[in-house]
């Protein structure tokens, strides 16, 4: 699977906190964020407080993320997302590293974020903190 940037990011359906399916096709925003991430990675969690304030700020302005959580206890993942305040889209198969989303993405290690267009082309890939807050600036101010 080519995900370099330029090429579309494969679509993928899994169940959100209430159990409902979500697609990535449906999460799509101007600009959409893919968070890959986990309650138990410090290194996400610490992350979290500046996606949460990217979000506050730009989601008005067509910013989507979606959540890919490689959590395998419910209860852990869902206690981060109410502890963290992440409103926006959480998905997660309860795999761990197996999730099919996750192996799909080659995801080797956490955090890890894709950035895609409206179309859901990947524009940028393994951005945080003030790198992200700026191409996601950039993106929107087009």
């Amino acid at each position: 699977m080519d995900l370099s940037i330029g090429q579309s990011a494969p679509n993928f359906t899994a169940k959100n906190v209430d159990g409902k399916l979500v697609s990535l096709k449906e999460s799509l925003g101007k600009i959409t964020i893919i968070d890959f991430w986990a309650s138990w990675c410090s290194p996400c969690r610490k992350e979290n407080p500046n996606v949460v304030n990217l979000y506050n700020e730009f989601h008005a302005k067509g910013l989507n993320i979606i959540g890919v959580s490689l959590d395998d206890k419910a209860t852990a993942w869902k206690e981060a997302i109410a502890k963290d305040k992440l409103t926006w889209t959480q998905v997660s198969n309860l795999k761990s590293w197996q999730d099919p989303i996750a192996v799909t993405y080659n995801i080797q290690s956490i955090p890890a974020t894709f950035l895609l267009d409206a179309n859901g082309n990947i524009i940028a890939k393994d951005l945080r903190g003030v790198e992200l807050k700026a191409k996601v600036a950039e993106l929107l101010a087009k």
